[in-house]
């Protein structure tokens, strides 16, 4: 087992691989920018090196930076978390050039599988399903054109290294398309310095089912349930819940077998997350695979008992997960919703829920700076009931208990939300935030929900 590991993230995140190294007995070193100066990962770790200034590309993304530090301080592996460098098959390979463990899949797996076209012809190869659309990268506009025609309208742009909503566009005519795909294809360059587009049939508003897999470097895999994931707002996840109200047993059986033969065509090892839209009629489709550990992987941790954090070192370390697919018994429900900064600044005062069936994943304290240089969320509110309602119940209740003065957040519409008949039945969609925020926006002006 690793002795020290390098924890390459920030926020929350940091705070959750630091605690999880703590239990097992692992040093830790935290690497952080000179905005985080003040931050908790730096406070709990063992050791704390600053590696550059606030802006990501001078320290987070900063691989020669990173690298150097682990050397260094004698780590003997790298936890990326999610974001920044935990799906860069570069900056994997420079850990493989100095012997230093990545805790996660090979430069290989993730450059595979983080390219979503190529990544799409191995499902294809696999017969998994997947959304209709283009045969190959398409590089013009007059090209999407065409594409898009052979398709049918509506179609989605995407960014062949994309992720997190970013390089993607819809089209609903071809009116749209050529702007579409000019706005996308620059996009792209910007965040991923790869402007390779591809083009699928948009399926419109569906659900946004992911399974998640565990795999050791011995063969073993399983899928360990799903997560719906289907409010978001502009293509970012805003609340999870697992199991799916909308699945069936026969359904989620079927996927789930998928999302394991998806995982082993393409020889993964380590935690990773196969993602599916599901259309009304219960039609699913691969859409693409996250080669790291999720933020909202909390709920499943929650539902199974099985810790994932600890699984991805145990993993890397080379050893089993000891998990058998009959061992994983699934009986409650749980919900995670994000809490997001919508403003910078300090946070003057912070009381987080607790009780039975809550569980807060999060980095800030009072007198704590929120950063306008990172990604704005700033907790996880989880939540466990014995069945779905009893977990809306207590997640209402958690939200209500939720204090945090200083700066504006989302916590009152994540609240109100909780209260919004689509919600309630399980019968909402990606379409969900487009739908019903003016309504929320509504309620919250006026100070009321409803039941």
């Amino acid at each position: 087992m690793f002795k020290r590991i390098l924890v390459a993230n920030r926020g929350e995140i940091a705070v959750r691989i630091i605690r999880c190294c703590r239990e097992m007995d692992i040093e830790t070193v935290i690497v952080y920018s000179g905005a985080d100066a003040q931050s908790l990962p730096v406070m709990v770790a063992n050791y704390a090196v600053c590696i550059g200034p606030a802006k990501a590309a001078d320290s987070y993304l900063n691989q020669d930076a990173i690298i150097e530090t682990a050397i260094k301080m004698n780590c003997d592996a790298i936890h990326p978390g999610f974001g920044f460098l935990s799906e860069n098959p570069d900056f994997v390979k420079k850990c493989e050039e100095n012997n230093i463990c990545f805790i996660g899949p090979s430069s290989e797996i993730i450059r595979k599988m983080g390219d979503k076209q190529a990544a799409r012809k191995l499902m294809i190869e696999n017969d998994i399903p997947v959304v209709p659309g283009s045969k190959g990268i398409v590089k013009t506009a007059k090209e999407a054109v065409e594409e898009a025609d052979r398709i049918g309208y509506p179609v989605l742009i995407k960014a062949s290294a994309g992720g997190g909503g970013k390089g993607m566009r819809k089209a609903f005519s071809k009116d749209e398309i050529v702007n579409a795909f000019e706005t996308a294809k620059a996009e792209a360059k910007a965040a991923f310095g790869n402007d390779d587009m591809y083009m699928e049939k948009l399926i419109l508003n569906p659900r946004h089912i992911e399974f998640q897999i565990l795999a050791d470097k011995q063969g073993n895999t399983v899928y360990l349930g799903e997560r719906d994931c289907s409010i978001q707002r502009n293509n970012q996840k805003l609340l999870e819940e697992a199991p799916s109200p909308f699945l069936n047993d026969e359904t989620r059986e079927k996927m789930g077998h998928i999302a394991v033969k998806a995982a082993e065509a393409a020889g993964y090892y380590s935690a990773g997350t196969i993602e599916f839209v599901v259309d009304a009629e219960g039609n699913f489709y691969f859409i693409e695979m996250n080669t790291r550990i999720q933020v909202e992987h909390p709920v499943t941790e929650e539902i199974t008992g099985i810790d994932l954090i600890r699984q991805q070192i145990r993993i890397a370390a080379g050893m089993k997960t000891g998990i058998e697919q009959s061992d994983i018994e699934i009986k409650k429900h749980a919900i995670e919703c994000r809490i997001n900064a919508m403003t910078p600044g300090v946070i003057n005062f912070v009381h987080f829920p607790g009780g039975f069936g809550v569980r807060v994943e999060s980095h800030i304290y009072d007198g704590y700076e929120v950063s306008p240089y990172y990604d704005s969320m700033i907790a996880k509110i989880i939540v466990t009931g014995s069945t779905r309602l009893e977990a809306v119940r207590r997640m209402r209740r958690a939200l209500e208990e939720l204090i945090i003065e200083g700066i504006n957040t989302n916590l009152e519409f994540m609240h109100l939300l909780t209260y919004h008949p689509d919600f309630i039945k399980g019968s909402y969609n990606t379409g969900f935030w487009e739908k019903n925020h003016e309504t929320i926006d509504k309620w919250m002006e006026e100070g009321i929900k409803e039941a």
